[in-house]
């Protein structure tokens, strides 16, 4: 969902990934001898590796290197690690091994991320095969104290600044951490992470009266209408481990294996549903067929005529993130408002109105 200038220049510096640095090496397996170093993938925001290297035993292994800077970037590969070791000990195979994660021990300003090496192709996963493994995560992925959050921040971007002549965006290295402080109920959580988001696209894109009136009916109406009755009337959901930004961006088919494999994870424990709104907007290369295939494994939650309305909600989460990168640009900002009035529109009263249609219908 990150459709980011590409020809942007990075700011972490080349020279991160031109040699192994000493500490990236102590975290290698006893000894392991260097290769070579070459770039490899894209990002965004940081510079990635693959290290060619040879065993003790002579055998060649590849490793993945991922570099940031700054005290921000030291969090984020923190975080990813963190978030990514969940994934991998709870579905093994839809995740590469994390290694580790430090600082360089040339430049202490400079933090990385190591992790298994794995060749992809260009190919998004087949729809069975990442629906089933995705499900499969959200089923053993269950939240240690039973509430909503995660152990650290997380961090989906970094803040965009508009460009001198108010055309596009630029990456500043000022990452925005995710609320994620526990929670016992999901709507609660979610509105908080809703509020900052949104928050975060006014900041960016600036006021507009029209989408301030949206937003307080959301908040107010919309979110309790689709989020309450989950967790009342008999109803029950559990906090479960989302990768929270699987878009066709953030996953891949292993050629090794022809299986799904998943990366750049920024978790927390959410409702399940939660993960499939990057699936939602047509833009996306991963769609309905696999909402679809999913539920198929994950059935939706009770009450489930809610389903559609709810990925609704949850995919203007994701869109306004997309808005909040883009200053100057509306794109995004207009998708989140005619799903935000389609939402408002169908809920007028709220909460109450769960109530009000039951007692007609009786």
């Amino acid at each position: 969902m990150r459709e980011v200038i590409w020809d942007k220049p990075k700011e972490v510096p080349e020279w991160v990934i031109e040699n192994v640095d000493e500490n990236v090496l102590a975290k290698l397996p006893p000894g392991t001898r260097i290769e070579g170093i070459y770039p490899h993938g894209t990002s965004y925001w940081t510079r990635t590796a693959a290290i060619k290297t040879s065993q003790a035993d002579n055998r060649k292994q590849t490793f993945f290197l991922k570099v940031s800077h700054h005290e921000s970037g030291k969090d984020m590969m923190s975080s990813e690690f963190v978030s990514m070791t969940l994934i991998r000990n709870t579905v093994p195979d839809i995740a590469p091994l994390p290694i580790a994660w430090g600082t360089y021990a040339i430049d202490s300003d400079i933090h990385f991320y190591l992790c298994s090496f794995h060749d992809m192709t260009d190919d998004i996963p087949e729809i069975q095969p990442l629906a089933a493994k995705v499900a499969e995560l959200h089923g053993k992925g269950l939240s240690p104290n039973g509430k909503y959050g995660f152990s650290v921040p997380t961090y989906q971007s970094k803040c965009p600044e508009q460009a001198a002549d108010g055309s596009s965006s630029i990456l500043l290295d000022d990452p925005w951490p995710q609320p994620v402080e526990w929670k016992s109920s999901w709507e609660e959580f979610f509105l908080i992470s809703l509020k900052w988001i949104l928050e975060k696209e006014e900041e960016s894109q600036g006021y507009d009266a029209q989408l301030s009136s949206l937003k307080q009916a959301l908040f107010e109406k919309v979110v309790p209408r689709l989020l309450r009755p989950l967790e009342t009337g008999g109803n029950r959901i559990e906090p479960r481990l989302v990768h929270g930004d699987l878009w066709d961006g953030n996953c891949s088919t292993d050629i090794a294996t022809n299986m799904p494999i998943i990366f750049d994870a920024t978790s927390t424990y959410a409702h399940n549903e939660y993960e499939l709104a990057p699936w939602r907007p047509p833009r996306h290369n991963i769609g309905k067929h696999y909402i679809e295939a999913y539920t198929r494994y994950f059935p939706p939650s009770a009450p489930q005529s809610d389903f559609d309305d709810r990925l609704t909600l949850y995919c203007i989460r994701f869109d306004s993130l997309s808005s909040a990168l883009y200053p100057g640009n509306l794109r995004f900002r207009n998708i989140i408002m005619v799903n935000m009035r389609l939402l408002v529109e169908k809920f007028p009263n709220g909460y109450e109105g769960t109530h009000m249609r039951k007692r007609s219908e009786g």
